[in-house]
């Protein structure tokens, strides 16, 4: 975390929910391939990777050099492996291919103009089998509760979205506003 900077410089508290969520062992992570989007940080995918899994964290090429330092400050806890990269939601994700086991994302709904590049991004980067894990923090300030009932609608198209009980989330770091959603691509209906 950093004093100075933007939101990416932040460890919020949706990335320690998910964090602690990832460490109970409710997702099987060994030798997984992982992708943590708007890393920021790279709290998440750290952890991720601590728990086994084989983990790109991904963010904008401003906050590379933070996660760089990041993974070199907590590379002695790593049992999988960690790497960060470019990714800019929105364009191409071919170097990002096959799709991942599990894409992490941590308070990434709260950007109006950044909603249909995320969902772009989640339809070109999941497969069948991906686990999409989204956690977020439900606000009620200015236009967040409009964003959050958009970004839902807007997933509904393409994804099936399963909230995960607070009882199932650590003992210690969970909130009753802090919620983690588990999301799948839809299975196509009909004759193929």
């Amino acid at each position: 975390q950093r004093a100075a900077g933007g939101v990416g410089c932040v460890v919020w508290d949706a990335a320690l929910v998910l964090a602690k969520f990832l460490e109970t062992g409710a997702c099987p992570l060994v030798r997984r391939h992982v992708l943590e989007l708007g890393a920021g940080t790279g709290a998440v995918g750290i952890m991720a990777a601590t728990l086994g899994a084989n983990v790109t964290v991904t963010d904008l090429e401003e906050l590379q050099e933070l996660l760089m330092v990041n993974i070199e400050n907590n590379k002695h806890l790593v049992t999988g492996s960690l790497r960060a990269k470019v990714l800019k939601w929105g364009e191409d994700v071919t170097e990002f291919q096959p799709p991942p086991d599990y894409i992490l994302m941590a308070d990434c709904i709260y950007y109006e103009e950044s909603l249909e590049p995320l969902l772009k991004t989640l339809k070109d980067l999941t497969g069948p089998d991906t686990c999409v894990l989204c956690c977020y923090e439900q606000r009620t300030m200015g236009k967040n509760p409009e964003i959050e009932r958009k970004y839902f609608e807007l997933l509904q198209r393409d994804f099936e979205l399963e909230r995960i009980p607070l009882d199932r989330h650590d003992e210690e770091y969970r909130s009753e506003d802090i919620h983690i959603v588990s999301i799948h691509r839809k299975r196509p209906v009909g004759p193929q």
